[in-house]
C-alpha cells in the first residue's frame, strides 16, 4: 500500500513501470521541467507536441537537454491539442498531459467523438490525490473539477473511479466515505439518503470497496472525532476515498488543502477517458505536476 507520492515513485521504479506520455502544447516551463523530472525517474518517455522553438527556448533557460524528448513541432495551440490526443486516441501514448493550453480546448478534443479519448456514453471524471502531513496515509477524492452535481447513477460511478484509483496504489479494498454535511441519517439533505444507498451498494458487492455513509468530513478523516461521537463505523476515521456530494464541496476540498496546510502535496487527473488524462492548471506548481504524472503513469491499465 503506497501511503505518500515518494513511496509511489520509489515502487514505479522498483517494478521498473515506464510508460508513453503525450504533453499536448507541452511548451510551457512547469509542464517541460515536470516531463523532464520523470524522464529521469525513468518512468515515462516524453513526447511534447508543440512549437518546437517555444520548447527549446524552455529547455535552454532551464538548463534540460532538448534530446531526452520526442517532439511533434506544430505551432498552432489547437492544432496541437488535436495531435496530442489523436497520436494517444491511436496508441502512441499511454497518458495524456495539458500543457499551457486552454482546459476548453483540452476537453473539446477529448470529448471528439470520432479522435476522442471517452468511450460511448462514457462519464467523464476526475480524481484527486492528496499528502497531508496531518493524514496517515493518501487520501483519494472525487470530483472537484468536472460533475458540477453529480446524480445518483453517476455517484456510483465516481465510486468505482475513486476506488479504482486506490487499487492501483496497492489497497486491495478501499475504504470510501460518501460525504455529506451530517452522519445523521436526515431525509431533508439528499446527500444523506444517497450516501446511505451508496453505503449498502458496498456491502452488497454492487461497488468493490468497504463504504459507509453518510460520513461528516470530520469522522471520515479523524479518529478522536469518532470515538467523541461514539460512532460504529468500518471507514469512519480511517478513509481512503472521499466522494463528495458536488463540485463546490470536493473542491473547496481541495483548495482549502493546497492553500491553508502547510506541507501538502497534490495529484490530480481525468477518469473515465481510455487512458489517464492529466489535467492540471497552468498555475499548477512542478511537484502537484510530476505528482500527477506519477499517479496517472500508475492507474494505466
Amino acid at each position: 500500500m503506497i501511503k505518500n507520492f515518494d513511496e509511489l515513485f520509489a515502487e514505479l521504479k522498483a517494478k521498473g513501470i515506464c510508460k508513453r506520455m503525450v504533453a499536448a502544447w507541452g511548451v510551457d516551463s512547469h509542464t517541460i521541467e515536470a516531463a523532464s523530472l520523470a524522464s529521469d525517474m525513468g518512468f515515462v518517455k516524453v513526447t511534447l507536441v508543440g512549437d518546437s522553438d517555444m520548447i527549446a527556448k524552455v529547455c535552454d533557460e532551464c538548463k534540460i537537454d532538448v534530446a531526452k524528448f520526442q517532439i511533434v513541432d506544430i505551432k498552432e495551440e489547437l492544432k496541437a491539442v488535436t495531435e496530442a490526443v489523436r497520436m494517444v486516441h491511436d496508441g502512441e501514448g499511454d497518458v495524456l498531459m495539458k500543457g499551457l493550453c486552454s482546459t476548453d480546448k483540452f476537453l473539446r478534443a477529448i470529448l471528439n467523438k470520432e479522435q476522442g479519448l471517452l468511450p460511448p456514453k462514457g462519464l467523464l471524471s476526475h480524481v484527486g490525490v492528496i499528502e497531508n502531513p496531518n493524514y496517515h496515509k493518501l487520501i483519494f477524492i472525487t470530483d472537484m473539477a468536472v460533475i458540477p452535481a453529480p446524480d445518483f447513477r453517476q455517484k456510483v460511478k465516481l465510486a468505482g473511479f475513486v476506488t479504482g484509483v486506490a487499487r492501483s496504489f496497492g489497497i486491495a479494498m478501499p475504504k470510501i466515505a460518501f460525504i455529506a454535511a451530517s452522519e445523521q441519517m436526515l431525509d431533508s439533505m439528499p446527500a444523506c439518503i444517497e450516501g446511505a444507498m451508496l453505503a449498502k451498494m458496498c456491502d452488497r458487492g454492487q461497488i468493490k470497496a468497504i463504504g459507509d455513509g453518510p460520513l461528516a468530513l470530520d469522522v471520515a478523516i479523524d479518529e478522536e472525532s469518532v470515538q467523541i461521537k461514539k460512532l460504529q463505523s468500518p471507514v469512519a476515521g480511517d478513509a481512503d476515498c472521499l466522494l463528495f456530494p458536488n463540485i463546490e464541496s470536493a473542491n473547496v476540498f481541495w483548495k482549502t488543502n493546497s492553500k491553508l496546510a502547510t506541507g501538502v502535496r497534490q495529484a490530480g487527473f481525468l477518469v473515465g477517458t481510455k487512458v489517464p488524462c492529466i489535467l492540471a492548471s497552468r498555475a499548477d506548481s512542478v511537484d502537484v505536476k510530476l505528482n500527477s504524472i506519477a499517479s496517472a503513469v500508475m492507474s494505466v491499465k
